[in-house]
């Protein structure tokens, strides 16, 4: 494998010093017009790239700020792509660390640290309070699609009980007077919206019923194979999530169960996975774009000294083809 060049062979080859080199590759004052592009046309005809890494180390602040994400979670990348313009327009860079089933949250913050990012962004954190406290000892912490719990680490998240009585009344309003509801487990935000779900639906006298799911397709499939096994007769369904109402509608599929002719389907986010042509899914939209949009402006006055703030915002819903009236 060929060697990469360096600095000093473009300073060789335009014969120069390996500190004009430098300069002219960090724009600093200290050479002539002519000479930056000569450099930089050589520099260009050796393949020269400029190891920015390296750079952002010798300086004092490094320009980046880290998020870790959930490599499983549809909602997550539709989040980090509206991340990257925001971070940009305001002349940072981003570092990823994403988290799997073989590697936990705590190593993808272990490596953000490390790359000495400004500030961190967690989508979806699992972590208690007590951890995001001692986390924001170390550095600015910013949550996203969660409650902080502590006031140390500022959040920007949507009104999970507003989502959540929208998706009940545009159940109701078609009709829908037993329904059930597939919580997130462990996920966060999952017990919050339950609560909302089991105290709306007592409100309006209808039949709510929870059942246990969890945030894969996978739960989606197992909450509804329970609810046919145990012949619970729901004429809709609500999901923590895209993923786990899109396992719905593949149970659904299989055992020739109509919808929205049977069973109308809801679920949450309006990740990308609810807009392909062939699910169309009816779903409780997060507006991506703008819950970027606050968090980086958060985490920017963070980092000019400004407070922790928890900013909640409005969800609304998207109605597709997998609800309608309730079955007589």
């Amino acid at each position: 494998m060929a060697r990469r060049p360096t600095m000093a062979d473009v300073a060789t080859a335009a014969g120069v010093s390996t500190a004009l080199v430098s300069i002219i590759f960090r724009d600093a004052p200290g050479a002539s017009d002519e000479t930056r592009e000569r450099v930089k046309r050589i520099a260009d005809e050796l393949g020269y790239v400029p190891d920015r890494h390296a750079q952002k180390l010798r300086q004092a602040r490094s320009g980046l700020i880290g998020v870790t994400f959930e490599l499983q979670q549809p909602f997550h990348g539709d989040l980090v792509e509206q991340l990257y313009p925001q971070a940009s327009s305001r002349g940072y860079d981003l570092v990823l660390s994403g988290i799997a089933p073989t590697r936990d949250e705590s190593a993808a913050l272990d490596a953000l640290v490390r790359e000495r990012c400004e500030a961190v962004i967690l989508l979806g954190s699992r972590l208690t309070p007590e951890e995001l406290d001692r986390l924001a000892k170390k550095v600015p912490v910013e949550v996203v699609a969660r409650a902080p719990g502590t006031d140390a680490v500022g959040a920007v998240r949507m009104n999970d009980g507003a989502g959540i009585t929208l998706a009940v009344d545009h159940l109701t309003g078609l009709g829908h007077r037993r329904i059930a509801y597939i919580d997130g487990g462990d996920a966060p935000g999952s017990d919050d919206r339950a609560a909302r779900f089991r105290s709306y639906t007592d409100t309006l006298g209808v039949d709510g019923l929870v059942v246990p799911g969890g945030s894969t397709e996978t739960d989606g499939v197992i909450a509804m194979t329970r609810l046919r096994h145990e012949e619970r007769s729901v004429t809709a369904v609500m999901a923590f999530n895209d993923r786990v109402a899109t396992g719905v509608l593949d149970d659904l599929l299989r055992n020739r169960i109509g919808v929205p002719d049977d069973v109308s389907v809801v679920g949450y986010d309006d990740s990308r996975l609810s807009r392909l042509g062939h699910i169309r899914l009816t779903t409780i939209a997060q507006a991506t774009e703008r819950i970027a949009a606050e968090t980086i402006s958060s985490v920017i006055d963070r980092l000019h000294g400004g407070s922790p703030s928890d900013v909640v915002l409005s969800p609304h819903l998207i109605e597709r083809r997998t609800t309608g009236p309730a079955k007589a």
